[in-house]
């Protein structure tokens, strides 16, 4: 069996600081030995962290389209953001990759993809986070699951970690897969664990943003 936490960022993302080699090690420390790393806007930390796990590695990426981020998921490359939501479901499959909307029906991140268009895209959605550690309001993730469970499609889970101590805040004790279908497979047949890291977690990646701008000026 994986235990899989399906949402993770690194330092590639703007927001988070995490080195891939300390991702690894905690991982170990916890027996999460499934991850899916979500940067914002590139693949290019999945693509690397899924050269040097030693488990096994999703390559993902939060696409932040005109109406607020998809996930594509078992991605081979970036896909650059600023599109429409139809078109980042047209490059995911491009890519023989699947559709997962992270956060769902938030209403304090302003990223989160609008309601009205989740609804659109119904039909073109794989799979749904269901728990998000980093999701402050239960009434949200009931949103999430009765939604899921009325199109039909799978519940996934994620800690949505930018720290390192986030990691494993919510995961997917789930089959091993192959293929993203099986994949799809295993996390509807799998069992979701997890709790809420709090509000105070997001004061991490907003410094981490704000170290990443003073870069940018320096």
């Amino acid at each position: 069996m994986l235990k899989a936490d399906l949402h993770i960022h690194t330092r590639y993302s703007m927001d988070c600081q995490t080195p891939l080699d300390k991702i690894i090690t905690r991982c170990q420390e916890l027996g999460v030995n499934c991850i899916a790393i979500a940067d914002h806007g590139t693949a290019e930390g999945a693509l690397e962290m899924q050269k040097i796990a030693p488990f096994k590695v999703i390559v993902a990426e939060e696409i932040l389209t005109t109406h607020g981020e998809i996930m594509g998921m078992f991605l081979k490359e970036t896909i650059q953001g600023g599109i429409s939501p139809r078109e980042a479901v047209k490059r995911i499959r491009a890519q023989g990759g699947l559709v997962n909307i992270p956060h769902p029906f938030e209403t304090i991140r302003g990223s989160a993809l609008k309601d009205e268009i989740i609804n659109e895209i119904a039909g073109d959605i794989d799979l749904m986070e269901v728990l998000n550690s980093r999701s402050p309001f239960p009434a949200n993730t009931d949103k999430a699951k009765a939604f899921a469970a009325e199109h039909h499609i799978p519940g996934g889970a994620g800690s949505d970690a930018h720290t390192i101590l986030e990691i494993g805040n919510a995961y997917i004790e789930m089959p091993d897969f192959d293929t993203p279908q099986d994949f799809l497979k295993s996390v509807a047949s799998g069992r979701i664990y997890g709790k809420r890291s709090g509000i105070f977690v997001h004061c991490f990646s907003v410094w981490a943003r704000l170290k990443s701008r003073m870069r940018v000026i320096g």
